[in-house]
């Protein structure tokens, strides 16, 4: 009796799905090397793994897997989507809420990381060292590696289905942001990069009434902070300035205590929220290093193999960068790697389903006929037997041209996401 397969093999593409991804990193870093080899060959590199992609759509075996994970993925989608709003919300919110004035007189906080990264660059060789300045990857790359990731699943390099792999990742991610979000605004700290806020955020030069009265008179003065610690009220009866401007936003104004616009700035909520990008305070934990890790960890389980070490190695590469060129302090990629780790790690109900149970289940349904078959020496009806337990349930959902045109949409939805992902994460 012939033993079924009950998932790929990890790594099961004998290592194309690596080699892809090593091809996708160097191409790219052309772009720094020879930017006129990169126009030539980022396209084409796209376009033939796009081609080969699409290729592999009419033999692809388990739509009907994907069909049942459709709805997880879309409910995932918008989560996110809505993770990411409140996020961009806060951003602008702990920027804007102090001033202008506060971003440029508060200096960054000390960083023993800081300081080990630049004794090591007296010490180690200059290659070396350029090796670890190197802009190799970015916030998009990992974006982009995760859906090669996901699209293998249509070679058999990643256990079925792709839609579940890509809402466990989207569902955490959703989480990892609302769990960051609430970490960096709960405390602000000032930015590792002083100049950053006055250069790209148009807020007033001065803290936001809120501020004036609960920080602000006692920020530095020790005897106030240690009159309010024993009061445990406000005390200060200062003038508070509350000259706020408040556009008309409708339903959306009280944004407005929160985003801070000034007249000569944007006159639309939403396109503040567009112009926050990854913010000028220090925000607790990085987002970058986040998205890092989840794509590592995913690559780790659905894939594993050599090609998992690269990415590990390429999150290792992007945390010490994160430090090196001031955009976080260490403890915001440290704390991002743990969470990124345990979060993947609660979210496996999601993916990979678990198929082993339901084929058993199946298997006892004709146990007994199965049974008699082998019997009775009948090979053929045992085979058409065990065909039945490896099937999927295509028969059961849905007509066989249903089921593609579901697959037609699902390759089309997907590629769009991509797309706009790209575009959305363009300035990093």
């Amino acid at each position: 009796m012939s033993r079924s397969p009950i998932s790929p093999k990890r790594g099961g593409d004998g290592g194309g799905l690596g080699l892809a991804a090593v091809a996708y990193i160097a191409v790219d870093y052309l772009r720094h090397l020879s930017p006129s080899w990169h126009e030539l060959l980022q396209p084409l590199l796209w376009i033939i793994l796009a081609l080969i992609a699409i290729t592999r759509v009419p033999f692809y075996k388990h739509w009907s897997a994907e069909l049942r994970s459709a709805l997880v993925f879309v409910a995932a989608l918008v989560f996110m989507l809505c993770a990411l709003l409140y996020e961009m919300i806060s951003v602008r919110s702990v920027t804007a809420v102090l001033g202008l004035n506060w971003h440029r007189s508060t200096p960054p906080l000390p960083d023993t990381g800081q300081w080990i990264l630049l004794g090591l660059n007296e010490k180690l060789h200059q290659v070396i060292v350029d090796i670890l300045r190197a802009r190799i990857v970015g916030l998009h790359h990992y974006l982009m590696l995760f859906v090669m990731l996901a699209f293998s699943v249509l070679f058999g390099s990643i256990e079925a289905p792709g839609l579940g792999i890509g809402a466990r990742y989207m569902f955490t991610m959703a989480i990892g942001r609302l769990l960051r979000a609430l970490s960096f605004a709960s405390t602000i700290l000032p930015s590792p990069r002083p100049w950053c806020a006055a250069s790209r955020f148009d807020v007033p030069q001065h803290p936001h009434r809120w501020a004036q009265k609960f920080y602000v008179p006692y920020a530095s003065d020790s005897n106030a902070i240690r009159n309010v610690i024993h009061h445990d009220m406000v005390y200060d009866g200062g003038v508070v300035q509350d000259d706020e401007y408040r556009p008309n936003w409708g339903l959306m104004s009280f944004l407005a205590d929160f985003l801070r616009p000034v007249p000569s700035g944007e006159a639309a909520w939403i396109n503040l929220l567009k112009k926050a990008g990854g913010g000028c305070n220090d925000l607790l934990y990085s987002g970058h290093m986040l998205v890092a890790v989840l794509t590592a960890m995913a690559w780790t389980e659905a894939y594993g193999g050599l090609s998992s070490v690269f990415i590990w190695m390429l999150v290792a590469h992007s945390a010490q960068r994160e430090v090196r060129e001031r955009h976080h302090y260490t403890v915001d990629c440290i704390v991002a790697i743990y969470v990124g780790f345990m979060l993947w790690k609660m979210t496996g109900f999601l993916w990979p389903l678990n198929n082993k149970k339901s084929r058993l289940k199946r298997l006892e349904k004709i146990e007994s006929k199965l049974y008699q078959a082998a019997k009775d020496s009948d090979l053929d009806q045992v085979r058409d037997l065990l065909k039945q337990v490896d099937s999927t349930a295509k028969d059961q959902i849905g007509k066989e041209r249903a089921m593609r045109f579901f697959a037609g949409g699902t390759v089309i939805f997907a590629l769009t996401i991509v797309v706009l992902a790209f575009v959305l994460t363009s300035d990093g």
